[in-house]
């Protein structure tokens, strides 16, 4: 059974090397592309924050858009 950090690494990291899109995608740094989640919890230790469409989302990111923003 992977762990909940595998989990995540599995959709970002690993998934990015995957495609062939290491540094473009799974990461956050200057000229990848902007796609990003903000989370209410830790989900490392609950990965069923990510379920509920989007209950526990405080933001969502895509290509640098903003397509929901509970912070503000």
């Amino acid at each position: 059974m992977l762990s909940p950090i595998e989990i995540i690494r599995s959709a970002t990291t690993i998934g990015a090397k995957v495609v062939r899109m290491e540094g473009k995608l799974g990461c956050l740094k200057p000229g990848a592309f902007a796609d990003l989640l903000v989370i209410d919890g830790n989900p490392l230790k609950n990965l069923k924050l990510f379920q509920e469409e989007g209950k526990h989302l405080s933001v969502i990111m895509k290509n640098g858009r903003l397509y929901k923003n509970r912070l503000h």
